[in-house]
This record gives C-alpha cells, sequence and structure tokens, in this order.
C-alpha cells in the first residue's frame, strides 16, 4: 500500500467505535457556517424550497407521503403490499395477502384528495381491494356488485396499484428501457448512473448473475458514451460471502470481478462507481477498491469511484483515504456523498453483538454535520471528483455557497424522489445532477422499494418534513450545527449504547468480530489455548451430596441480595476469563469462534439476569388479608439441587441451570456432560472464586451411571435437567421409584423436532439465509435447531434451488478457524448414527456439501420427504428435512406438526400478519419465531423451554424460572392475641 493511503487508512480506526461526542468534535467547526454564509445558504435553500413545493403538483412521492404517513395503518399496509404482493404465485394466498393489510385500512378515506393522478390511481386500486375484502355496509355492496367478477378483479385492482408504485422508483426493467426513459423530456439535463437492481447474493449462481447483468449494462450504456451515464456496482451482489471471516476468498475474488467490469468500463469511456454497504465490509471495500486503482490497465481513466456514507464515524477519514489514492495513483477518485442507507440495520446489529458503541451517528442532526463535514473536505481535495446525493434542500444551499462559481462537482438524487430540488440548477444555473435509477423487473424492486421509502419518508427526513405542513421553512432550515451543539454531540437518549440495553442488568459483553484484526488476534489466542476433549474421572456422587448437604443450611440463611452478588461477581469473572473459556469451548465442545463468544454471553447473561430475579422475585412479599392478621410469604431453598447439562452448552447451560438454584438458596451438585467436563470444570472455579462456598457447588463428572446415581439418592430435593427425552423419561420415573421418598421438583429442557412453516409471501432471500443459520450452525447440535423446513407447494422448487446454493457457499471443518461454518459434530456415535441416517435417506437428497473426510465431519444434508408426517424423530446434527404444504391448510399443516408430540421451536415466514395469529393460536411450541432464525433465544428477552416432549417448563432466562428451585412458606401471624387490634382501635374519624 502506497504511503499516503497507508497513513489516512490509519486513521479510520480510532474512529469507528468512538464516542459520539468525540467524533463530532472534530467534524462541528469545518460544518460551520459563518453569519454571511448563513445568510446566503438560507435565500438559496428557500428558493428550492419553493421549487420543491412547486413540484409537489406533479411530485408522486412527496404527495405519497402527505397521504399515507408512515406511522399510520394506511402507510404500513401500502408498504407491505408493496414489499410482497408481486412475488406470490398463487391466487390463493395473494388473497390472504390483500385482506390481511387492506382489510382494517380507511382508504376510501383518502380517495381522490391528492393532486397526483398517480397517488389517486394508486388509492382507488386499494379502495376496490378493500371494498372486496369487506363484508358489511357500502363496501359489501359493492362486493355484490362485482360478485361476478369476484377475486380476480380484486387481484387485478391491487395489482395495478403495486405496479404503479414500482413504476415510479424504477428506470426500466431492462438497462434497455431504462436508457431510452433517460432520453424522454422529464429527465432533459440529468445524467444516470444505472444500478442492476437486486439485494445481495445469496449464491454462486446469484453472483455470476448479477455480474452477466453489469456487463450487459456497461455494454449498454457504452454504445453512447456522449450521453454521460454510468454504471453502479454492489460487490455483495456479486459474491455471496462478502464477510470478514471469508475475506481471503471474497477480496481476492471480488477485486478480480470489479477490475474487469471496471476496464470494460474504461475501454467504452463511461464511468463506475462502487457503492457503500454496512460497516463490517468498509475495509475490505477500500482493500478491493484501492488495489483496482492501482491497476496499470486503468491508467490514465478517471471515471472510477467509490460511495461514502456520512452516518459512519468514520466517513471524514475514507474521505482523506479517497483522496491520498488519488494522489497515489496520479487520478481524481470520483467520491459519492451519500447520507447513507443502513442505519437501522447497523443499530441492531451492534446492540445484538453487545459492542462497545456504534459505528455510526444516532441523530440524524449528527449525520448532517458529518456529511457537510465531508462535503467541504471533497470540494478542498486536489484528487476528488465530489458528487454529492441529496434530497435536503438546506445541503444542497450550503454546498452550492462553498462552491461559489465551482461547477467541477455533481449533484445526484435518487430516481421518483427529489423532484423540483435540482430542475432549475441543471436547466438554468448550470449545475451537473446525475439521478440514481435502479433497473429491475418489478418482483426485483419490492425489498429496495420499501427501504428507500423508508429511508426517505422515516419522520426525521427532509422528504417527510417537507411533506408536513405543521412545519415551518425556519423549521426544515435549521441549521443541523446548533443542534448538535444545544445537546453537546451526544448520542440519542432512545439509543442505549449496548451495554445499557436492560434497564436492571449490564448486557453481556461482545467481541467486534466483524473487524478483521480483532478476529485475527482471537483466532490466534484460541488457538494458542485451545485442549483437546479427553474424560474426566468419575465424581464421587454420595461424597459430594453429603457435604451438600452439610453446607446447605448456612448458605440457604444468607440473604438473597448476598447471593444475587455472587452471581454477579461471576459474570464479571466469566467477562475477565472470556478468551479462554471459548477456547475451552471450540478444543472440548468443538464449537466454532461465534458460537464460543455467544456461549460466554449467554452463561453471563444468565449470572446477571438471575441476580436481578432472585431480589425482585425471592423476596418476602406481605399478603393481604383481614385486619389484625399479618400474613408474609417467604422463599427458601429446598436443599441438594442436581443439575445435569449437555454437551452442546456446556457453559451457558451448565452455569445457567447451577446459578439459579444456587440464587434460590440451594447447595448444588452439578453433573455437565462426559463429553465436555474441562469447561464445566472452569466455570466452577470461577464460581468458587466469585465466592461460592466450595461444598455449596461440588463437580461430579462422569458419564450416565453417575447422573443415575445422583437423580437416585433421596437426599436430592430437586433436578434440573436438559438433555434427550429419553434420559428425562428415565429421571422422573427414577425419582418417582421410591415410595418413601420426597415429591422431588424436576425441571427438564429437551428436543424437539422443530419445524419452519414458509408461505409463498415470503422473501426467499430472508427464508434462505434464516433456514441455513437455523439448521446448520453449530452443525445444528442445538436443541432449537431447524428439523423440518415446509414450504409452500408453489415456492417450493425456487425456494429449495436458492437453498441448494446457499448450502454451497458454507465452509466445513476445523472449528477454531474463523472460516469455519459447520464444525464436526461431538462424537464417535452421534457421528454414526446421523451417518446412517443420511446414508438410508440417500435417494432423496435435495443437496449435500463436501465434507472433510478425516474426522467427526458429517456434511450439511436437506433430504426431501414425501409428506410432513414422515419425520417422527429428532436428528440432532446438519440434517434438513423438506416437505411442502398446500396454500390454504396452514392450521392443518400445524396442527400436524403438533401430532408429533414434541413442543420446543417453530417458526412461519409470512408477510401475512394473521398467519402470526394462526401460529399462536395452533402452534403447541414454547417458541415461536415469525420471520427470523430460530436459533440464539436471549436471556430476558426470550425465555427458552418446551412443553410436551420438549420439556417440563419454566422457561430457561424467563421471569417464572427462578421460583421453581425455591421452596414457597407462607407465616400467618394474628396480631391481636397479646391485646386488641392497635391499628383498627387508632384509627381517627374522618368526613366530619
Amino acid at each position: 500500500m502506497d504511503s499516503a493511503t497507508s497513513t489516512a487508512r490509519a486513521a479510520l480506526r480510532p474512529l469507528h467505535r468512538a464516542p459520539e461526542p468525540d467524533v463530532l468534535g472534530g467534524l462541528i467547526e469545518s460544518a460551520r457556517l459563518t453569519a454571511a454564509e448563513r445568510d446566503g445558504v438560507v435565500a438559496t435553500a428557500l428558493g428550492l424550497l419553493a421549487d420543491l413545493r412547486a413540484a409537489q403538483r406533479d411530485g408522486w412521492v412527496n404527495q405519497f407521503l402527505q397521504e399515507y404517513r408512515l406511522n399510520s395503518s394506511e402507510g404500513v399496509a401500502l408498504l407491505a403490499l408493496a414489499e410482497a404482493f408481486l412475488r406470490v404465485p398463487d391466487p390463493d394466498t395473494a388473497d390472504l395477502l390483500i385482506a390481511d393489510k387492506l382489510g382494517d385500512a380507511d382508504w376510501r378515506a383518502h380517495a381522490g384528495r391528492s393532486n397526483s393522478a398517480l397517488v389517486n390511481s394508486a388509492t382507488w386500486g386499494l379502495v376496490v381491494g378493500r371494498a372486496l375484502v369487506s363484508t358489511t355496509g357500502e363496501a359489501g355492496t359493492l362486493r355484490r356488485l362485482v360478485a361476478r367478477a369476484g377475486e380476480p378483479f380484486m387481484r387485478q385492482a391491487v395489482g395495478a396499484a403495486m405496479k404503479l408504485m414500482g413504476e415510479v422508483f424504477v428506470m426500466g426493467r431492462t438497462i434497455d428501457e431504462a436508457v431510452d426513459r433517460m432520453r424522454k423530456p422529464a429527465n432533459r439535463g440529468f445524467t444516470a448512473s444505472f444500478d442492476m437492481l437486486g439485494e445481495a447474493a445469496r449464491t454462486f449462481a446469484d453472483g455470476d448473475r448479477y455480474y452477466a447483468a453489469y456487463e450487459g449494462a456497461i455494454d449498454a450504456v457504452g454504445r453512447r458514451p456522449g450521453d454521460g451515464h454510468s454504471i453502479s456496482v454492489k460487490l455483495s451482489a456479486l459474491h455471496p460471502r462478502y464477510e470478514v471471516a471469508q475475506a481471503d476468498r471474497c477480496v481476492p475474488a471480488l477485486t478480480d470481478m470489479l477490475l474487469a467490469l471496471a476496464e470494460r468500463a474504461a475501454s467504452r469511456g463511461i464511468a463506475l462507481t462502487v457503492d457503500a454497504e454496512e460497516s463490517e465490509r468498509l475495509e475490505m471495500s477500500l482493500d478491493i477498491i484501492g488495489a483496482v486503482a492501482r491497476s496499470p490497465s486503468l491508467a490514465g481513466w478517471d471515471g472510477f469511484g467509490m460511495a461514502i456514507q456520512a452516518y459512519s464515524k468514520r466517513a471524514r477519514a475514507v474521505v482523506g483515504w479517497a483522496d491520498a489514492l488519488g494522489r497515489d495513483t496520479g487520478r481524481r477518485i470520483a467520491a459519492r456523498l451519500v447520507k447513507g442507507a443502513y442505519w437501522d440495520s447497523e443499530i441492531k446489529r451492534t446492540q445484538e453483538a453487545g459492542l462497545p458503541d456504534y459505528p455510526l451517528f444516532t441523530r440524524k442532526a449528527a449525520t448532517d454535520v458529518s456529511y457537510l463535514a465531508c462535503a467541504k473536505d471533497m470540494l478542498a481535495a486536489r484528487n476528488i471528483y465530489p458528487a454529492f446525493a441529496s434530497h435536503n434542500a438546506l445541503t444542497v444551499a450550503t454546498i452550492i455557497e462553498w462552491a461559489g462559481d465551482s461547477r467541477d462537482f455533481e449533484f445526484q438524487r435518487l430516481h421518483g424522489m427529489g423532484e423540483g430540488l435540482y430542475e432549475r440548477l441543471v436547466r438554468r444555473e448550470g449545475y451537473h445532477t446525475r439521478i440514481y435509477a435502479p433497473v429491475g423487473g418489478h418482483r426485483d424492486l419490492l425489498a429496495y422499494l420499501v427501504r428507500r421509502l423508508l429511508e426517505n419518508g422515516a419522520n426525521s427526513s427532509f422528504v417527510h418534513q417537507l411533506a408536513d405542513e405543521r412545519l415551518t421553512d425556519a423549521d426544515l432550515l435549521a441549521d443541523p450545527v446548533g443542534k448538535v451543539v444545544a445537546v453537546g454531540g451526544t448520542r440519542h437518549a432512545s439509543i442505549p449504547l449496548p451495554a445499557d440495553l436492560f434497564p436492571d442488568r449490564a448486557n453481556s459483553g461482545g467481541i467486534d468480530l466483524q473487524d478483521a484484526p480483532t478476529l485475527a488476534d482471537v483466532a490466534g489466542t484460541i488457538a494458542a489455548h485451545r485442549l483437546s476433549p479427553a474424560p474426566a474421572d468419575a465424581g464421587d456422587v454420595a461424597g459430594a451430596i453429603a457435604r451438600a448437604q452439610a453446607a446447605f443450611p448456612a448458605w440457604s440463611a444468607r440473604p438473597v441480595g448476598d447471593r444475587a452478588a455472587v452471581l454477579e461477581r461471576l459474570a464479571d469473572l466469566l467477562e475477565r476469563d472470556r478468551l479462554p473459556l471459548m477456547a475451552i469451548c471450540v478444543g472440548e465442545a468443538r464449537k466454532t469462534i461465534p458460537d464460543a463468544l455467544a456461549e460466554v454471553r449467554e452463561a453471563v447473561d444468565f449470572c446477571r439476569y438471575y441476580a436481578v430475579r432472585a431480589r425482585a422475585d425471592l423476596a418476602d412479599v406481605e399478603l393481604p388479608g383481614p385486619t389484625g392478621e399479618r400474613n408474609v410469604l417467604r422463599h427458601g431453598g429446598r436443599g441438594v439441587w442436581a443439575t445435569i447439562a449437555p454437551w452442546n452448552f456446556p457453559l451457558a447451560i451448565f452455569l445457567g441451570q447451577t446459578v439459579a438454584a444456587l440464587v434460590a438458596g440451594n447447595s448444588v451438585v452439578a453433573k455437565p456432560a462426559p463429553q465436555t467436563p474441562r469447561i464445566a470444570e472452569a466455570a466452577v472455579a470461577l464460581a468458587h472464586e466469585a465466592g461460592v462456598p466450595a461444598d455449596v457447588l461440588q463437580l461430579v463428572p462422569g458419564g450416565p451411571d453417575v447422573g443415575a446415581a445422583l437423580t437416585a439418592d433421596p437426599r436430592v430435593a430437586g433436578v434440573a435437567f436438559t438433555g434427550s427425552t429419553a434420559t428425562a423419561k428415565r429421571i422422573a420415573a427414577s425419582l418417582l421409584a421410591d415410595d418413601d421418598r420426597p415429591i422431588v421438583p424436576l425441571i427438564a429442557e429437551t428436543g424437539g423436532i422443530n419445524a419452519m412453516i414458509v408461505d409463498s409471501t415470503a422473501l426467499p432471500e430472508q427464508v434462505v439465509a434464516d433456514v441455513v443459520t437455523s439448521a446448520f450452525r453449530s452443525a445444528g447440535q442445538r436443541c432449537s435447531a431447524l428439523r423440518l423446513l415446509l414450504l409452500q407447494e408453489e415456492i417450493a422448487d425456487r425456494t429449495l434451488e436458492m437453498l441448494a446454493g446457499a448450502m454451497d457457499t458454507l465452509v466445513v471443518g476445523d472449528p477454531a478457524d474463523p472460516r469455519t461454518d459447520v464444525g464436526p459434530v461431538i462424537d464417535q456415535t452421534a457421528y454414526d448414527r446421523l451417518m446412517e441416517h443420511r446414508e438410508q435417506s440417500r435417494a432423496q437428497w435435495i443437496k449435500t456439501v463436501a465434507a472433510p473426510a478425516d474426522g467427526l465431519f458429517v456434511p450439511p444434508t436437506a433430504i426431501r420427504l414425501g409428506s410432513v408426517d414422515a419425520l417422527t424423530r429428532e436428528w440432532f446434527g446438519p440434517l434438513l428435512h423438506v416437505a411442502t404444504w398446500a396454500a390454504g391448510t396452514l392450521p392443518q399443516t400445524i396442527e400436524r406438526v403438533n401430532a408429533k408430540g414434541f413442543g420446543l421451536t417453530m417458526g412461519l415466514h409470512s408477510r401475512i400478519a394473521r398467519n402470526a395469529d394462526v401460529l399462536e393460536a395452533h402452534a403447541r411450541a414454547g417458541n415461536l419465531y415469525v420471520n427470523r432464525s430460530m436459533i440464539g433465544a436471549i436471556v430476558g428477552s426470550q425465555p427458552f423451554g418446551g412443553e410436551g416432549l420438549s420439556g417440563t417448563g419454566p422457561k430457561a432466562g424467563g421471569p417464572h424460572y427462578l421460583p421453581r428451585f425455591a421452596a414457597e412458606r407462607v407465616t400467618s401471624t394474628d396480631t391481636t392475641s397479646s391485646g386488641g387490634n392497635a391499628t383498627l382501635l387508632s384509627l381517627e374519624e374522618v368526613g366530619f
């Protein structure tokens, strides 16, 4: 890497997750306007506002946002229809979707109100659809009038409305159609950057298809280079594993593909820009862009460019890097400055990962300040050709003020948005403006359309604010620097740091495995500390129980607050030793690095959550009753609890069960799975260090014989078990075998035949991503893992084709390797059982994946079944069974899954909200997941546990868990027995 870019690259890292005030402190002065500049900016912006308002008579989006607020039922329904309707292949499901989205909205209130014919056309299509799904009143009359046409008429009306929406936001269904449309009078004076519409590639075939589309677009635009149009490229569309952990294979491949596209564009005399994506991809994108820019084959071509997202805390540093790259390569880099397109998902991902801070600004005004600071740098840069993408009149006016007489830059806007803002600037004042123009079929536009509407229709966006008649010009043109200074540059109060996500406890801390140097350090540490599996000597069950029984009274007598404090100290120690614990999980439990991190975080969360719940749920409770009587409910320990943990969560579940029993006042004899004694030993050592007396918590490693001896001992007052259904039944029977033994509570969490049901409204890309995660992560060795995929018949072939392609991208191998997606199964017995079933199902294979021959690697395999009923047992590994179901039979399909007797998890992918209601009404499963993966329950947010053959309850990580470990005792005292009711006798007279 050249010296200038190396220096500029080094400036990125300190900013990535730096505190917001620290980053803004370096931006405010650059973004600040002098008094004279402010006067000029406001004058220009007022003129632009007047142009925008004049254009509203014909501007579709502004009128749409005025008519259908995104916080209204109609706005939400319209977006939901736009996202799903055109991809639904079967009429029955299309009718259900229409009824679901239009049934409760008041479309008649909007009919004919807008000045836009397009808005009114869309409205009337929806009014007709709403009327047809109604059964009463005037709408019912209309329904009878069109009964001869029936549901097909309804579908056509709604479909026409959706296509009208789509045509506004997509320049053309093909590149040739888009190029032709740019020649229309409405686009006179503008150029375009064509984006071949589509979401990220899920398969290598997707990447090949998008690559061919980019080649075709370059050729089509290159036939008329004088038009000045360009192409935008999204790297995630070219490779399905554009991820930090896969950088060693995706970065070289993407560099080669991008270079070939750039050479093709250069040879045809047109420009090519690389779009910006999620923050974890930024440094990979700089590696790729830098390598392409340095290629001798592109010498002398200034058409290569990149997008920069101003909401990123690293945005200004990226501008500096782009300028340095231009200096090092002797070219001008075309830099497109945008506000940013992934804000909400970046916030969510950071919170889920428990990272120290966000990679972006949490306030809209802060993003605006960053944008202005970046814009000033770009205007001053000698090696950047600036492009400013904005729909904000104040932003545009500020850039015009700073640029002075210069026209050596361009503005950009999205096709379908910002009409009126740039027309005068382009046609009268000579400013160059480019339209970012999506190209693709209507089915492909859906997710894109919804995202753009949400971005530009959110309450904080200028487009939405312009449509709000309550806001004055002064409101619209308020100085963002002043807004930021007024709050001291602080983070938005409604967006807590990930550590503060839960109001009553600290969230477990994560590690940024999407940061390449951090990932490399973690992998190196784990490799250095990794231990191979080794059996432990069997524990002395009788002696451990005796010691625990003797230690019980003193521990139980300690205040619950003291016991809770011990759990909180244990959580801190777990985080202190996080990397060594992860190393044991990788070596002993064969977990991948992300799974090992999640394991430690869940154990930490259990400790902190149960500490909080203990203080609330196990405190003395004074109960109401007659006067002269005092009734108090108290909780106490039961005695010695046996906790028996599984190998698939050898730290989180092992500790979760154990600390729950401890904080309730019990002593514990804990038995880990025979495959994972070392991680249990480390956990118990930390618990003792945290303050649990050695005799209060005893560890007894061993196999089934140790477990049987433990549960059979009459001194054991309770059992918490996680494992197989068969073992849980044996334990339950042993607890009842001795007639003289007290009735012992059993908390059992077992497995399940977990099904995911997918209807034809679901987004296939999302379904496939969630299926791969749910079925194959952790080598399918989670009790919550997806075992049975149920696809609606009409979408089965297409979904399975995409699933097969996504499975081809999986890496099966050493779990200590950051690139690995699927590691080995736990032991030889599990391997033999799974491989036998897989081989017996060979004729039904849909797809299987190559796996190393040396080791316990079960190749991820999808197996076709003849019916929902064909799967009768749980296969605990990376084997996914697939069946289909008929449209209109969702309740019956759910009941067929229920009939298997298990009830752990069940999933649904559907854009029909009422289908989720059907799932809730009919499913007999402890955890239901809608439009997401089926694994990764979060302590305190998603309490976990099943019913039927899948467990006894109560749910782990939930508010009802701890009381099951405690004995409830009530003391009732007659306070009048010693001479009268003093409280009653002392009452004063009132009412006189």
